[in-house]
């Protein structure tokens, strides 16, 4: 759960003047920041990196990807960034990647290869 964002730089022209926070968008490119971000902001010179910017923490409540695209600064050519820092809570991720398997609604024991059925059951039949 994201809950806010400082960015720290240098006290020039280099420091970056918006950011653009994009949510659970994986693989994402430069072509792909044209899209609407989920939240942005102007940012004003922070090098002492105390500034906390508040995101919406509704939207941002369950962030496994978080990209962030800094379109401009204050006027250099090239935008210097010294920190970034999150805040909020950090939870497991319960994420289970794919997973194949066979549902039997009633076991067909010849579908099952066993050298000998008497092993299924220890030999003497099941135990109740």
């Amino acid at each position: 759960k994201l809950k806010g964002i400082i960015i720290g730089g240098e006290n020039d022209e280099s420091h970056p003047a918006k950011v653009r926070l994009f949510k659970n968008r994986e693989n994402m490119t430069f072509d792909d920041a044209g899209a609407a971000p989920d939240q942005e902001f102007n940012l004003v010179h922070d090098t002492a990196c105390t500034l906390e910017y508040k995101v919406k923490t509704v939207k941002f409540s369950s962030v496994h990807h978080l990209s962030l695209h800094f379109p401009t600064n204050f006027g250099e050519d090239q935008t210097r960034i010294y920190y970034i820092g999150l805040a909020g809570e950090w939870t497991p991720s319960n994420r289970v990647g794919v997973v194949n398997c066979v549902y039997e609604a009633r076991p067909m024991m010849e579908d099952h290869k066993v050298a000998d059925k008497e092993k299924m059951f220890g030999g003497s039949g099941p135990a109740f």
